[in-house]
Parts: C-alpha cells; structure tokens; sequence
C-alpha cells in the first residue's frame, strides 16, 4: 500500500542512500524533522539529509521563492492523500461482497430446502482439514455433543489440548458433552487430568471395555468418522438417516458403558478373571492375534499379553492352544458379564 524507500532511491543530494520503512513507521528523525518544520513553517535542504523519507512521503516539498528550503505539507492533507485509495479499495471490496451475496443468495434458498442435500456426505482429507471442518461444527454446536475416543499411543498429549480448546468454550456456552473412552483410559494420567478440567454437570464421560473407531457428533445434525487407519482421511456426515443411525449406536454404548466417577470397572470373579481378561477371553476365542486384541481394547500389547498370561494362570493353560480350548470348556464367555462393562449403571 505504501511505498518503502530502498536502496535504489535517491537521497535529496543525489546519492543513493537506504532508508527502508512505511511513513507508517516514520522513523525518529523523521519524526523530529516534520514536527520542526511544521513548527518554524520551513527546513532547510542540508537539515533533511539524515531522512530522505521526508521527501520520498512527499512530507516536504520545495519552497518556489527559495528551493534551498523546504515546505512541510500540513499533516490533515498527508493524511488524506493515503486514506483516499484505502477507502475506495473498502468501498470496492463492499461493492464486491454485496455482488457475492446477491449472486449466492437463491442457491441458499435452495439449500435451505429440507429435501437431502447433495454433499450429505463430504469426503475430508488431510489433518487440517478434518481439524477445520471439526472445528466449524463445534463452534456451531448448540445443544449436544457426542464422541467417542479410543484410546490410542500417539501425540496424546497434542490430541488432548486440541480437544481441550474445542470442548472447553463450547462447555462454558452451555452445550452438553457426552464422551465414552475405554476402560483403559481410567489408567492414564493426561486423561485424567483433562477430565479434571471439566467440573460441569453438562460434561459426562463414561468408560466401556471395546471401541471400534473414534465419532464426533453435533447437535444430531453432523458426524465426523475416520475412513482410514492413520486418521489421515475422514467423513462428514450430514444425511439424517445416518446421523441418526450414529446416535442411535452412540447410545447403545453409552447405556452398557460405566461413568468415570463410578470406580474401577475391572471386577474380579470368584474365579480370580477380571472384567477386563474376560474381554480378552473372548477376542482370544474368535481368533485375534495379541496385537488386534491390545489394539480394540485400547492397551498396549506387553499389557494384553500380562492379562492373557494371567488368564493362562487362572485356567491352568500350559500353551496358547490349551488356552482356547479351556476358555471355550469353562463356559465364561456364556456367562452375562454386562454388570463388568457396566450394565446396571445409570
């Protein structure tokens, strides 16, 4: 917008000199000489010498009687001269968004229309690109949040305090959160931690034993949910009959989930099996490997295989095999465990 004198420039002797700065920035001396000038009505040529960016501004000018001296230019007319082209570049730029929006105006009147939209279903790739679209719909977010979190071993630290600047305005506007981790997530110190950090009775987080992939869901309008293993791709979802199969699934969980403020969930049996290696049991019995099983149950695998040597133990397995056949022979996995996962609770 406005020009910098460089060191292409000419100084008032002749020579080249660089003075760089906006007459935004006017820099000291020529701060003082302006200020002399405009007080005496006059400065003379040798005075300006320290700065040339009085005369490149245009600040001073020569005095026709005598062009050793210079004239300052009043400041009320300086200053006009720079505001007039930025207030018609504003007053371009509001005819411009005048023009957008009479342009756009009937296409949101269709929109509007409470028929299927045409992008029910937006395909989102990349980081920030998820991150934005997420943080559009919580900052739209009127009456309710829905997520589910599993855990997992990588930046948890960032994934908190991105979360944490999401959910923390919208907990203050008055918008209910409801999240469900899994039960491994009782155990982990940031985890807790940002918990604390919400007091509210509109915030509830509960913990079940197995989640599948993480969701996010705004006011029953909009969910998020990842497509691909490295989360680097994700899904905006906007049709209504999947938003509400979504919550639909969201609270089948929430009701066999157990609140974070309830206790340990990992009940131990007479038999000496916790709710967590029955988990395990029947992940072992359906074929997963240990890797799988640390993975959908939210630990890492030196954890699982601890607990599924500890199952080994209870059953007396003496090999991996015998270890199936026995879970399978012992009949826990019929058994209702739901009051482990937490079935009963509120």
């Amino acid at each position: 917008m406005f020009r910098t004198l460089g060191g292409g420039d000419l100084a008032t002797n002749g020579t080249k000199a660089t003075h760089p700065h906006s007459v935004t920035e006017l820099c000291e001396e020529g701060n003082r000489l302006y200020a002399n000038a405009l007080r005496t009505g006059r400065i003379s040529r040798g005075e300006v010498e320290p700065a040339p960016c009085l005369m490149e501004f245009a600040l001073l000018h020569p005095d026709p009687d005598d062009p050793s001296w210079l004239l300052p230019l009043p400041p009320s007319v300086a200053l006009a001269q720079r505001l007039n082209p930025i207030e018609r570049e504003i007053t371009e730029h509001r005819r411009l968004s005048i023009a957008l929006s009479d342009a756009f105006e009937p296409f949101m009147a269709l929109s509007a229309q409470e028929t299927a939209p045409a992008h029910s279903i937006t395909v989102l790739e990349g980081l920030n690109g998820i991150n934005a679209a997420l943080d559009l719909a919580t900052s739209q977010c009127q009456t309710e949040m829905l997520t589910v979190q599993p855990s997992g071993h990588r930046s948890p630290e960032n994934r908190l305090l991105e979360a944490l600047e999401r959910d923390k305005p919208m907990a203050e506007r008055g918008v209910r959160i409801r999240t469900l981790y899994q039960h491994t997530a009782r155990y982990n110190p940031d985890r807790l931690a940002y918990v604390d950090q919400f007091a509210d009775g509109k915030v509830e987080y509960r913990t079940i034993d197995e989640l599948v992939e993480r969701l996010v869901i705004c006011d029953e309008t909009v969910a998020f949910i990842p497509i691909r293993d490295d989360r680097q791709v994700a899904l905006e979802l906007r049709h209504p009959g999947l938003v509400r199969y979504l919550v639909k699934v969201f609270e089948f969980m929430w009701g066999r989930a157990v609140p974070l403020s309830a206790g340990t969930p990992y009940e131990t049996d007479p038999d000496g099996i916790t709710d967590i290696q029955h988990s395990i049991a029947k992940l072992l019995v359906e074929g997963h490997v240990d890797e799988a099983i640390a993975r959908r149950l939210g630990m890492n695998v030196r954890t699982c295989r601890a607990h599924i040597a500890k199952l080994a133990t209870a059953l007396g397995s003496g090999s991996r095999a015998q270890l199936g056949f026995l879970i399978a022979q012992s009949g826990m996995l019929k058994q209702d465990h739901s009051a482990h996962g937490g079935a009963g609770h509120p």
